[in-house]
């Protein structure tokens, strides 16, 4: 299971927060900048942790018996 967060702009992906590496990736020049920033925010990043676990693992076999 992984907990992707993405943020665009004008239909383009600028950041993205991704579980299994735990951090922000940027993919613009705007997006590297706040990537960068949001990455030395430890609060954030532990509470974008615990998204996965409080949301993703706690729906994942309700999803599978919907399917």
């Amino acid at each position: 299971i992984e907990y992707i967060r993405s943020m665009y702009y004008n239909k383009v992906e600028y950041v993205r927060f991704s579980s299994s590496l735990g951090k922000f990736v940027g993919f613009t020049e705007y997006g590297l900048k706040n990537a960068e920033h949001w990455n030395n925010d430890a609060a954030l990043l532990a509470q974008l942790n615990a998204d996965k676990e409080r949301y993703c693992l706690n729906n994942v076999d309700i999803e599978h018996q919907t399917i």
